[in-house]
């Protein structure tokens, strides 16, 4: 290849930072031990800011790590599960194909953001790494829910769900969890973290096989996490993180298929360098250089020969953001995002693409009174591909009750580019529609968050509705097939959460979901949306000992049957789930849980039957 062509120097230039950011991250293995980091009542998600959540007017929901280890969920499709709005369904089992329909969106309209940077756009998906990937015991969760374009751009058309790896802090301190079970499963855990002097830093590798339960269906894993940050003043920090990957997913498909050679590998790998700087009590910002290296290989051997395709996507990204406070009643943020993207794909559609983003944008945190706030956005997205797209946000809290009960609302616009395979796709009985526009959204929510006495808990309560235009669709009836942007549809619903200590030592968590979603251009219900959907766990910690039961439940959807392809009404089915651990001493735990304790016979999409009750033990040693 020609080093002075602009597909070379990108290429070029994503590997040095992939490389830089990944051996910094490393780095800090060789200091590390690691401790469970609680999360504060602080989000960033929902303004790229630093916010209470009591002063937020966007519906937002977070998971901490120290939850996310007491309840024994390391995956992360298993931590979306606990919430409202965010229904994930897989076509088989662990590390199978999985997707989101946040508040009813389409899977593809949903933004996953990891250390800071999107994992997904319309070219590259989420779907194994959703299916398979791990979360660390560092790692927390926070989701936006509702249009975010504002603030991230495309494909945030339902929300946002960050994944991010917390700076190390205090001794340095250490995990070994590994564990065995049904299905053949062993998989095991490394955690550290700590910080020592001005640096910081965290590190997790976990993952495993298990043959899950069909034949031919085994799934091997790795997910690697790691962060550095160097308090090179008082006003400016450095640091890098790296994220990686890998599964191989024996595919059997459908049951009414059983094929015993399909195979799905990923591997996907994430890294930044940042700096975050401080120069003033008003001033702050932080300035992040990303890469992303993914591929994925499906491999589907046949009575013709095998099938081998190909998808790589490679992409880097400059984040800037600047926060100015100084004007009263009033903190300001601004920024720029450059992006750089190449995607290859040598099957159906064969694309070799390369896309250019440039994007703007503006918000203003608005203190109106000492209880009450208000925030407005805008921002301009520029591909080099199919155009532009403008965006606004605004959203309004307002502590009627300080500290006890706040009401909130926001509304929203959105969008989601169209992909290389919409625009440029080309094979016998296809042709891409290069004049295509973005799909379109819109929309608004109004809510109540109450806060319980003593930092017991809260509960929420929200109605959403959401609106969504250019939708792009397949249209084989011509020929040769194309894409238009012709439908549209709507989707709106009430999500309910809470969280609540009862007495000593005792916690509910609890979410209900009600949703219609409707295709407005046939007056059809959306698929693999259900109407009510929840989830509740109840652990209580008797001191040494604790045990935990988990409940979620979907029902009334349709689906389409996987032999027949007619549309159908997917079965309803709640799953239940038994955990406990047993603190043998200071360094030593014991955990025990239970899969699908009542071993209920399901299928989240039709034709993919889930595993029935599994039993898995673990050791864990801290030090």
């Amino acid at each position: 290849m020609n080093s002075n062509t602009p597909s070379y120097r990108f290429r070029s230039l994503l590997r040095a930072s992939l490389i830089v950011a990944t051996g910094l991250s490393l780095a800090s293995a060789s200091l590390a031990q690691t401790s469970v980091t609680v999360m504060d009542r602080v989000v960033t998600t929902a303004t790229r800011t630093p916010t209470p959540v009591a002063q937020l007017g966007t519906a937002v929901s977070t998971i901490s790590a120290a939850d996310l280890q007491r309840r024994q969920v390391n995956t992360l499709s298993g931590a979306l599960d606990t919430i409202p709005g965010v229904p994930n369904f897989a076509s088989g089992a662990q590390g199978a194909t999985t997707s989101v329909f946040m508040r009813g969106a389409n899977s593809n309209q949903t933004l996953f953001l990891v250390d800071g940077v999107r994992l997904n756009d319309s070219n590259s998906d989420y779907f194994n790494f959703l299916g398979g990937a791990c979360v660390s015991s560092c790692d927390s969760l926070e989701v936006s829910h509702g249009p975010q374009s504002t603030l991230y751009g495309g494909e945030a058309m339902g929300g946002v769900i960050a994944i991010a790896a917390p700076p190390g802090a205090g001794e340095p301190s250490g995990r070994l969890f590994l564990e065995a079970g049904s299905f053949g499963t062993v998989q095991g855990t490394l955690d550290a973290q700590g910080r020592r002097d001005a640096t910081s830093y965290s590190f997790s590798i976990s993952g495993g096989t298990t043959d899950n339960e069909r034949e031919h269906n085994a799934f091997q894993s790795m997910t690697v996490v790691g962060r550095l940050d160097q308090q090179v003043s008082a006003t400016v920090n450095l640091g890098a993180t790296v994220r990686g990957f890998y599964g191989d997913y024996e595919s059997p498909g459908d049951r009414f298929t059983n094929d015993p050679d399909n195979l799905e590998e990923e591997t996907n790998w994430l890294a930044t360098a940042f700096a975050e700087f401080n120069p003033s009590e008003d001033l702050s910002g932080r300035v992040t250089l990303g890469g992303q290296l993914r591929e994925f290989v499906s491999t589907n051997p046949g009575p013709f020969g095998t099938q081998i395709t190909t998808i790589e996507n490679e992409r880097v990204i400059l984040d800037s953001q600047f926060t100015y406070a100084g004007w009263e009643m009033h903190r300001v943020t601004a920024g720029l995002t450059a992006e750089a993207n190449s995607t290859s794909n040598d099957g159906f559609g064969d694309i070799d693409e390369d896309q250019q983003l440039f994007a703007i944008f503006a918000q203003d945190e608005i203190t109106l009174a000492e209880d009450l706030w208000l925030t407005v956005g805008l921002r301009h997205d520029d591909y080099d591909s199919f155009g532009e797209a403008t965006t606004g946000r605004g959203s309004f809290a307002w502590q009627v009750m300080p500290d006890q009960v706040k009401l909130r609302a926001s509304y929203g616009t959105s969008f989601r580019s169209p992909s290389f395979l919409d625009l440029y796709g080309e094979s016998s009985f296809y042709q891409g529609n290069p004049d295509l526009e973005p799909e379109e959204g819109e929309g608004w929510d109004v809510g109540i968050d109450t806060y319980f006495a003593s930092g017991r808990g809260e509960a929420s309560l929200t109605y959403f509705d959401n609106s969504y235009d250019n939708l792009i669709i397949f249209d084989f009836g011509v020929f040769p097939g194309t894409t238009a942007n012709v439908e549209q549809a709507r989707t709106y619903g009430v999500e309910a959460s809470t969280s609540w200590v009862v007495g000593t030592g005792t916690e509910v968590r609890a979410s209900y979901t009600y949703l219609e979603a409707k295709n407005e251009s046939n007056d059809s219900r959306l698929l693999r949306r259900p109407r009510h959907s929840g989830s509740l766990d109840l652990w209580h910690d008797f001191g040494e000992f604790d045990i935990g039961f988990g409940l979620g439940f979907v029902a009334d959807r349709l689906d389409v049957n996987a032999e027949t392809f007619a549309t159908i009404d997917a079965e309803d089915y709640a799953v239940a789930r038994i955990y406990g651990s047993w603190q043998v001493n200071a360094n030593l735990r014991l955990r025990a849980r239970v899969e699908n304790a009542f071993d209920t016979d399901y299928e989240q999409v039709h034709g993919f039957p889930q595993p029935g009750i599994g039993a898995f033990g673990g050791i864990e040693w801290s030090f």
